[in-house]
């Protein structure tokens, strides 16, 4: 991959560069992981075996790259992997935590949020649903509030969350949290252990393919909290194989209780993605990603247009573009247009001739 961040690169970041070469090679400017990320090679072969496998009639044994996943995903939010479920969707997982709320309970979210993520809430009609802007949501946590549901960063424009302000807000005033990271895991993960419920759709920052989402339970599991496994199948059954018939008599004594029937042939490529972005680590793809994107703003700036403010984010997001969405297209730069605005956003596979051959195009 063309271009650097700054200067010849050695030791961490020669490795870095190496292994992202090794695993990518896209054939458009792809500025477009909020939306989807790209499929890293040994994903892509894995999956191809096992489809292989199946085909031929000699199915591998895709569970244990659940359990795989579970474990890497685990590592990556820094908790137990008792504690995290896997699943296929944020909604699924919101609508668990919504129906675990008592009658008449006030629920407090960000105006514009991810509507998987409010949705679930909205849907129950006997809650008290109250929205306000993402910067004032700490402040406005108060003693009537259960639940606090917020996005760690804004999918619209990449405004990141002050999370250490809503887990304080929420613990003085005895309300339970809820963290969707799917626009953070990966280049800025919450700190898993200081938020009630931690959701997050792995299609995006980690790699993996669509069909594989996590959920990160309290240590009890929820039982505090209300959560009961209301989708439970087999698959969330302590012995699943022995729970294929009727009702299942013993609940899994992990999270795993809150379980989907999983979608094999994506987790058996998530354990893949999920291990590229261990290689990498964290802080390197964030250091990375939000030295692109602030080169980009810079850029902006030199041709008189202003992003909606979001320091230190991988996603930027520039009022009154939107409607350039199709022209970049293409000119084979892949962006989002989101209310209006042009989103770009930034990962390990992005280069500088990426953010400068956008910004060259939006200055024609």
């Amino acid at each position: 991959m063309d271009g650097e961040i700054a200067g010849p690169h050695s030791g961490p970041m020669e490795s870095f560069d190496n292994l992202v070469r090794t695993e990518f090679a896209p054939k458009t400017t792809y500025l477009n992981t909020a939306s989807t990320g790209l499929l890293p090679a040994r994903t892509l072969v894995a999956m191809r075996d096992a489809a292989a496998s199946a085909a031929a009639g000699l199915p591998s044994d895709m569970f244990a790259d659940v359990e795989a996943s579970r474990s890497a995903y685990a590592r990556l939010v820094g908790v137990p992997a008792t504690r995290v479920a896997a699943g296929a969707s944020v909604a699924t997982y919101s609508g668990l935590v919504a129906a675990s709320l008592p009658r008449g309970a006030e629920v407090l979210t960000a105006e514009g949020d991810f509507s998987s993520l409010v949705n679930p809430l909205y849907s129950r009609d006997d809650l008290k649903v109250r929205a306000v802007p993402l910067e004032r949501i700490a402040e406005s946590v108060g003693p009537d509030t259960a639940l606090v549901a917020v996005s760690s960063v804004q999918s619209a424009d990449g405004r990141i969350a002050d999370l250490a302000a809503v887990r304080d807000a929420a613990r003085a005033h005895g309300a339970r949290t809820l963290v969707d990271a799917s626009q953070s895991n990966g280049w800025l993960p919450p700190a898993a252990d200081d938020f009630d419920f931690v959701v997050a759709v792995a299609y995006k920052w980690v790699l993996c393919p669509r069909g594989v989402a996590f959920l990160v339970v309290p240590e009890d599991l929820g039982e505090a909290a209300g959560l009961t496994p209301l989708f439970g199948g087999w698959a969330s059954g302590e012995h699943p194989w022995d729970s294929c018939y009727g009702r299942v008599e013993e609940l899994a004594h992990s999270a795993r209780r809150f379980d989907e029937s999983p979608a094999l042939f994506s987790y058996t490529g998530a354990r893949h993605s999920l291990a590229l972005i261990e290689e990498l680590g964290v802080d390197a793809v964030r250091a990375h990603d939000t030295a692109l994107a602030d080169r980009f703003r810079a850029g902006l700036a030199s041709l008189g247009h202003e992003p909606v403010p979001a320091p230190g984010s991988a996603i930027v997001s520039v009022p009154g573009l939107g409607h350039r969405q199709e022209e970049l297209g293409r000119a084979g730069i892949q962006v989002s247009d989101r209310a209006g605005n042009l989103r770009a956003a930034f990962h390990v596979y992005n280069t500088v001739a990426d953010v400068d051959r956008l910004l060259d195009v939006l200055a024609g």
